[in-house]
């Protein structure tokens, strides 16, 4: 066993990169995996790893060792998942990370029923919109939306998300009801967007029988996190782009008047996302089905 979790804190140093965030992805001392890393090295009677002050880095030996480690801890993982998902027992912490809007309107009031199911399973939610690393940020899996471009990751895509155009009765009444996506360039404010990652504001989108137009627009405020966005356009400071299951109550109350219907925004994929020598895990699989079904019964598109 000694052995194993050897195996586990040499993985988990080589993915992090660091002694520390590897022991606390594994729930451990750090003098604890020090101690297991050193005992590992001593009976294969090889160097795995260069440590330095600053860095540790892994060995041409130990590349070879974490490549052959890997796959017999997956298979390991395998036959344990298994186990405990078909005896629905896994447990054991799951982090997991999920932007704010999500967090709040999909996924916490859903977890009574995941909490039924997996009682045993505790769960460390990040809520916000700036990106995680999932191995330096020890995050089990993350719920994102857009295309994926970490093609080291594995994702299941659990949903598509509609966006629509909307505005307040208050600013349509001040400032009149666009008729074409053009005149947001003219005469009106938008709400801009902006990436949590890069700063880079997002444009406003409009589809129509092939016909594809993006809108800068004149702009007072920019945001980078979906509960404030929606606070914007609730205040009736502009025209914003803003998921239908966010925008839906308040288009229902009246808050939030739907503007350019048949111009639409394209459909951003929704995905779960975990590192590769994790996609086995017990706890894992148990929270990316159970967050498929919850998509699938809110029917977010």
């Amino acid at each position: 066993m000694d052995q194993i979790q050897a195996m586990r804190v040499f993985g988990r140093v080589v993915e992090t990169g660091s002694f520390t965030k590897a022991a606390e992805s594994l729930d451990m001392p750090k003098g604890s995996a020090t101690k297991l890393l050193q005992q590992l090295e001593t009976r294969l009677q090889v160097k795995l790893l260069n440590r330095t002050t600053r860095r540790v880095t892994v060995t041409p030996d130990g590349a070879a060792y974490y490549e052959r480690a890997s796959r017999l801890l997956n298979d390991l993982d395998e036959m344990e998942a298994a186990m405990t998902l078909a005896q629905g027992k896994p447990g054991g912490r799951l982090r997991v990370d999920v932007g704010s809007s999500i967090a709040s309107q999909i996924i916490i009031p859903a977890l009574p029923d995941f909490y039924r199911r997996y009682p045993d399973i505790q769960l460390d939610l990040g809520v916000g919109d700036r990106p995680v690393d999932l191995i330096s940020d020890n995050v089990d899996c993350v719920i994102r939306g857009g295309e994926l471009t970490e093609q080291s990751l594995v994702a299941r895509r659990i949903a598509n998300m509609d966006l629509v155009s909307v505005a307040t009765p208050a600013y349509l009444a001040a400032n009149g009801t666009p008729a074409h996506p053009l005149d947001l360039e003219t005469g009106h404010t938008v709400i801009n967007f902006f990436s949590p990652r890069t700063g880079r504001l997002f444009p406003n989108v409009f589809e129509k029988d092939g016909e594809r137009i993006e809108v800068a627009g004149r702009h007072k405020l920019s945001v980078n996190e979906g509960n404030a966005y929606l606070a914007a356009a609730l205040a009736g400071l502009g025209i914003a782009q803003i998921a239908r299951f966010q925008a839906a109550p308040h288009m229902a109350g009246g808050a939030l008047v739907e503007i350019l219907p048949a111009w639409k925004h394209p459909l951003i994929p929704l995905h779960v996302v975990y590192p590769p020598n994790r996609h086995l895990s017990a706890r894992v699989r148990a929270f990316v089905e159970w967050a498929a079904e919850v998509f699938a019964k809110l029917s977010v598109t």
